[in-house]
């Protein structure tokens, strides 16, 4: 069974298409099962800080929500779930905790887009890597995304090596990081999104790394499968391939979820 957790709509204000434009474009890769997860709105700045660009205003989440609760309706013989994708910031966890517990959700991915201040993925701020040594940054990165897998937030740890995008790559091996990072993700019993938007970019590399999914394999880190979509054509995209990786590794199953309640199902 394959399915496609990572699904993003024009609400969130740097992706085209509509709730019921990304449902018809799953029907029409045969998904049977796909969830949408939409940046939450940048809750730790002041409101005059928040960039429309990178997530939707709070006045946009109830109508996210309505939208997907309306699209299942409209697809009853589909499984549609409502999840969010929600930035780790730390020291803001107890804000984030009282969000995301007052919301009607299935899962909720956590993702590690900001160090400090600076958003590393935005292709517009690429040349601030520069400024940094990289082996430090890869260091500084996994520490944030094994704090986020430890808070208890998230249910789905969101392309979890999202550091090496634009294929800036450190000059030390990586196994013990990784090591330590699915350590973390096993005792706090999260699942990882395999993330095929990787692909898109210039790393080429799935999110996460084959070596890292093998560690998820041995320690028993459970895995779900996301295209990371930010319009109805990319839907689906490479989870075929996704898939026939995870099963080469090793993968037998990959995790679902149901008001914040996860199963598994064979690939």
């Amino acid at each position: 069974m394959l399915v496609d957790y990572h699904i993003h709509t024009f609400r969130c204000g740097h992706a085209v298409g509509t709730v019921d434009e990304y449902a018809a474009a799953a029907r029409r890769q045969g998904l049977r099962e796909f969830g949408f997860a939409d940046h939450l709105p940048l809750y730790w700045l002041p409101e005059e800080k928040r960039d429309p660009a990178l997530a939707m205003p709070w006045s946009h989440l109830p109508l996210y929500m309505a939208e997907v609760n309306q699209a299942r309706q409209k697809n009853p013989d589909l499984s549609i779930k409502l999840g969010l994708e929600a930035d780790f910031i730390p020291g803001f966890e107890q804000d984030l905790r009282e969000i995301l517990s007052s919301l009607p959700l299935d899962y909720v991915l956590g993702s590690v887009h900001f160090l400090g201040d600076w958003a590393f993925d935005d292709p517009g701020l690429i040349e601030e890597y520069k400024n940094h040594d990289i082996n430090e940054l890869y260091q500084t990165y996994f520490n944030h995304v094994q704090q986020a897998a430890a808070s208890g937030l998230f249910d789905i740890m969101s392309h979890p090596d999202l550091i090496k995008k634009f294929g800036f790559k450190p000059t030390v091996p990586l196994d013990e990081l990784y090591r330590e990072t699915v350590a973390v993700f096993k005792e706090n019993d999260v699942c990882v999104d395999v993330n095929t938007a990787g692909w898109r970019y210039p790393c080429a590399e799935l999110y996460p790394s084959p070596e890292f999914l093998k560690l998820c394999l041995t320690y028993g880190v459970p895995v779900t499968l996301g295209s990371d979509a930010h319009k109805p054509e990319q839907v689906a995209a490479g989870i075929k391939e996704a898939a026939a990786l995870l099963k080469e590794i090793g993968f037998t199953q990959v995790a679902v979820f149901s008001q914040r309640k996860r199963s598994m199902v064979d690939l």
